[in-house]
């Protein structure tokens, strides 16, 4: 069982379940590159603007930890030094594969080539292998210093930093991503934290919204 009534200390597993999302979008990307036909521009676009999705909500996710989580994190520990570093200079090294994926991204883009596809495939492979090392190790790492190091309210506005970036039309497909890779007891920590007019929004509207996105997206997969 999951610890949810944790008060004095920040409830560190929210972020082992957002995680998820980006392990799996993340491995799902290549598979939809290869997938798309030859010269079929406008599934190629489609899968373009996920991706750009993708990585959006990983750069601010990111941006919320370097601003808000190492530099506290490096003012209050001092064995641990070199695993806050550690991350720091993941997120660099993932920043780069974020960059080589932007480099070859348009011409697929444009043309729905196989070549222009599988350069941008394996790009692809090479960012998930370096995040899937970082969240591993921040997982493994550095959410028991974020536990013992920081403060509920400050770990909470680590959150609500990542939250505030996500364009309002966006809200209700990325609370299902996350519902998505969570079992009962996490989805009802996660449905918890929203107000009741969103709770309602999303049973309403969100939940059939999202399951359509993934069934346009995935449905070519199992083809």
């Amino acid at each position: 069982m999951l610890a949810m009534n944790v008060t004095d200390r920040p409830y560190t597993h929210e972020m082992v379940v957002v995680h998820r999302v980006f392990r799996r979008e993340s491995g799902l990307m290549p598979r939809f590159v290869r997938a798309v036909p030859e010269g079929d521009t406008a599934r190629a676009a489609e899968i373009a603007e996920h991706y750009l999705d993708y990585a959006e909500g990983l750069h601010h996710h990111h941006s919320a930890e370097d601003e808000l989580v190492w530099p506290l994190l490096l003012s209050r520990v001092r064995l641990e030094k070199d695993m806050v570093v550690r991350m720091e200079e993941q997120h660099d090294r993932i920043s780069e594969t974020l960059t080589r994926i932007a480099e070859v991204l348009p011409e697929w883009r444009l043309t729905a080539s196989k070549g222009a596809g599988e350069k941008l495939a394996i790009a692809m492979e090479e960012h998930r292998t370096a995040l899937v090392e970082h969240l591993d190790d921040e997982e493994r790492y550095v959410l028991a210093l974020v536990a013992e190091h920081m403060s509920v309210a400050e770990w909470e506005a680590v959150g609500a930093r990542a939250v505030e970036q996500i364009p309002k039309k966006k809200l209700l497909i990325s609370m299902g991503a996350i519902l998505e890779e969570a079992d009962q007891e996490e989805r009802g920590f996660f449905l918890g934290k929203l107000p009741l007019f969103a709770r309602l929004l999303w049973r309403t509207v969100g939940r059939r919204q999202y399951a359509e996105q993934v069934s346009r997206l995935r449905g070519p997969l199992a083809a």
